[in-house]
């Protein structure tokens, strides 16, 4: 479909949301003229007012005419002379595609590149262009591929796509807003109706009669009716925008091959979907881990810190690469499914330029050490700025040194409200051991909310458990229902498991304090504890003993102690 017909059709479906309200509006006054004829003035008086209501979402969902302005995105916008590499490759792709090249090209902290444009007079006249670049794509792609990905998105602009969208935001906007006034108008006359009906029943109580269910079903009905009738043309004008926006994404990708080549395109689409999954398992993993104990990776890395990631787990992000992920395909999907559009690039002709550079695309930057730091600054919140910084071991252990004495944070509370006996509470504490007295160097779990240190703590709970009120401290702990409702030796088997853990918690926390266990960074796997030798086949054993039917603390002290 060309850009003509393209732009008649939204249009036409612009126009339909005007003159679906005007109906609407014909419908209500056809209403009001009936109950002047047949209904008394004590009924049509009322009908006034209820039609008036439902008028005022119509009308103003008509005459708020502005388009919604585009959010702003956060990032780096850098210019010709900072990037000279970069621009070169964007033009010379533009020419290619014959189109013009973007005034600004921004750098983000996504995997996703796009394009915008400010057009005016519903997208008649085009603007300024914008091309959003994200450096963490660069850091999965190469030169080749990012080569395609460009070419896929300076490709909408060739096709009016970015100049158009214009017409179609504005009549999504209209018709989604109107359905929103009247939802928001239905929730607050349920909302008032409820309040209504609980302050009468609550009156009821108070006289000893009994109170009625409370039950706002009709409350608002109105409101919803013309919402669903909305609702049924926003699913029309959503399907038949985005049906076009699924084409002119298939046209995109057939400019990308075109330009920069068929294996260079299909295996960027392949790329995409895998880059996209293993940046969110960076951001949550590794580089936001640190902010629950106030640290950050070294400058540069929170966005740039997904390379070394792609590095280690190579062979299995190629078995992702290879099997594309399962879409279910909607009407309502912006995107064709991506092993569809990989198929329809893979079935081209073989063009000849599989041996395009392969070198990576964050070298057409200047500095990508620069950019990446710089980048921070302007897309991490004022908060996070002021973290303090630390390098990926350093950041790993403390982390989750945090992490542990937090975790063991219930226990240490339903220790507290237990009276340890006086005959066990004169037991010298593990604490007093030269062999365990603190290290002088400063505690990553010194910012735990308990006010003991995870040593006292842990040597108090042995005392607890050789006092014989292990199961009072169990008692204390958070229940599930279930658990609350169990007795005897069900109640037991339902704490032991959270007894065991706080315990081990405590105990990693020690052993961390003194300097004898640490967490190691690891880019294959999750973080792995490492304790001294011949703890890990001596612990749990020691654990278990300790929270037995008959408690034992021996063999976790002698442990400790060693």
């Amino acid at each position: 479909m060309g850009a003509t017909l393209r732009a008649l059709r939204a249009l036409v479906l612009l126009t339909g949301f005007y003159l679906f309200g005007l109906i609407l509006l014909g419908a209500l006054a056809a209403v009001d003229w009936a109950a002047t004829l047949w209904a008394p003035a004590s009924v049509y008086g009322k009908l006034y007012f209820i039609t008036a209501l439902l008028a005022i979402p119509v009308v103003r969902g008509m005459f708020l005419l502005c388009t919604p302005k585009s959010e702003d995105v956060a990032g780096l916008p850098v210019t010709e002379a900072r990037e000279p590499r970069l621009w070169a490759t964007v033009r010379t792709l533009a020419e290619q595609v014959g189109t013009r090249a973007p005034d600004e090209i921004v750098l983000v902290g996504e995997t996703n590149a796009a394009v915008s444009e400010d057009s005016r007079f519903l997208g008649l006249v085009g603007g300024r262009r914008r091309l959003f670049l994200g450096l963490p794509l660069m850091a999965g792609l190469t030169e080749a591929q990012l080569r395609a990905v460009l070419a896929h998105e300076l490709g909408h602009y060739s096709n009016a796509d970015t100049r158009l969208a214009a017409i179609t935001v504005r009549g999504r906007f209209q018709v989604l807003r109107t359905v929103a006034h009247f939802e928001e108008r239905a929730g607050r006359t349920a909302a008032k109706e409820r309040a209504r009906q609980e302050k009468k029943a609550a009156k009821a109580l108070a006289k000893g009669k009994k109170a009625k269910a409370v039950d706002t079903w009709g409350a608002g009905v109105t409101y919803r009716t013309m919402a669903r009738l909305y609702t049924a043309y926003a699913k029309l004008y959503v399907r038949a925008t985005e049906s076009g926006s699924r084409r002119q994404e298939l046209a995109a990708d057939l400019a990308a091959a075109r330009i920069a080549g068929r294996d260079a395109t299909a295996s960027a689409l392949r790329e995409i979907p895998v880059l996209d999954a293993t940046h969110e398992f960076y951001m949550r993993s590794y580089a936001t881990l640190g902010v629950g104990a106030g640290l950050l990776p070294p400058r540069g890395e929170v966005f740039g810190g997904i390379r070394h990631l792609l590095a280690a787990r190579h062979e299995e992000l190629d078995t992702m690469r290879r099997e594309l992920p399962t879409e279910t395909s909607s009407p309502y999907d912006s995107h064709p499914p991506i092993a569809e559009r990989v198929a329809r690039i893979e079935a081209l002709p073989d063009d000849g330029r599989a041996s395009e550079p392969t070198r990576p695309s964050l070298g057409l930057l200047s500095s990508p050490e620069e950019a990446l730091a710089a980048l921070e600054q302007v897309v991490l919140t004022p908060e996070a700025l002021t973290m303090q910084r630390a390098e990926w071991p350093q950041l790993v252990h403390e982390s989750m040194a945090v992490y542990a004495d937090r975790l063991a944070e219930p226990l240490r509370e339903a220790m507290a409200a237990v009276a340890v006996p006086s005959a066990v509470a004169a037991r010298p504490s593990l604490s007093a051991s030269p062999s365990l007295s603190p290290s002088s160097s400063s505690s990553p779990s010194s910012s735990s909310p308990s006010s003991s240190s995870p040593s006292s703590s842990l040597s108090a709970l042995l005392d607890v458990i050789d006092g014989g009120a292990l199961w009072e401290v169990a008692d204390r702990l958070p229940k599930s229902e279930e658990a609350r409702a169990a007795t005897g030796r069900v109640a037991r088997e339902f704490a032991r498991p959270a007894l065991r853990r706080g315990l081990s918690h405590l105990v990693t926390s020690d052993l961390i304090r003194r300097g004898r266990a640490h967490w190691q960074l690891s880019w294959t796997e999750s973080a792995r504890l490492r304790l001294p030798a011949g703890y890990e086949e001596s612990l749990p054993a020691a654990l278990d003993a300790a929270v037995a039917d008959e408690p034992d603390t021996a063999p976790l002290r002698k442990l400790l102690a060693s």
